[in-house]
This record gives structure tokens, C-alpha cells and sequence, in this order.
């Protein structure tokens, strides 16, 4: 990836539709859910440093921060980036587009260098 790529936080919460599935219905859900993660993975000009999962401390909708998982990753421009948000509308549980069930929101900026050049 090239110096000038964006690293993203790819911040995913799910909401209350999530929730009001009965358990038995939750599976398409997860099967959803690992589609998009492979999708993102997988997605030309994406790559993954490392993700974050909060739902073992955290019970119930996110409506915003902390959010249910984070994926961190070097993006190479912000098409890329539209483009992993734009998976939660595109990948289907029945009839329904993923975003029912999940919210997505993207924290673009640079890489954090600690340089050895500056004196204290």
C-alpha cells in the first residue's frame, strides 16, 4: 500500500432490528455478516490490519460509540473506503439489505508516526 493510503476505522454498531429478531433468525444474519467482512478483506486497494470485537462487553443496540466491532485498515483512497461502507446496502439477509441489522461509519486520517528525529 502507498504512503499516501488512508488509514480507516471502520466502526460497525448493530441497531434494534438486530435485537428484535427472534434467535432463531439470527443466523442469516452472521452469515451476512461474514460475507461482508470477507468482502472488505478481500476488496482491491483494502488491507486489514486488525479488528476489534466489543460485543462480550457490550450488550444491545450501538448507537454510536462504543460501537459492536471496528476494523482497522490502510485504504488506498476514499472511492475504497465508500465503497466497504456501501457493502452494508448491497449484501441481502432475505429480503432486506444488511443495513437493517448493522450501521457503519468510517474514520479516515494518516498513520500515527512516532519519529526518532525530534529531540525532547
Amino acid at each position: 500500500m502507498s504512503q499516501e493510503s488512508l488509514r480507516t476505522l471502520f466502526c460497525v454498531g448493530n441497531n434494534q432490528n438486530f435485537f428484535d429478531l427472534p434467535k432463531s433468525e439470527i443466523g442469516p444474519v452472521w452469515v451476512a455478516t461474514q460475507e461482508f467482512l470477507t468482502s472488505l478483506r478481500d476488496m482491491e486497494g483494502v488491507e486489514v490490519i486488525g479488528t476489534f470485537d466489543d460485543d462480550s462487553h457490550m450488550v444491545g443496540p450501538s448507537d454510536g460509540w462504543p460501537w459492536t466491532f471496528y476494523v482497522l485498515a490502510d485504504v488506498k483512497d476514499q472511492t475504497t473506503v465508500k465503497a466497504v461502507c456501501n457493502l452494508l446496502r448491497t449484501i441481502m439477509v432475505g429480503e432486506y439489505a444488511l443495513w437493517r441489522y448493522f450501521k457503519i461509519e468510517a474514520r479516515m486520517g494518516r498513520e500515527l508516526v512516532i519519529r526518532d528525529d525530534v529531540a525532547l
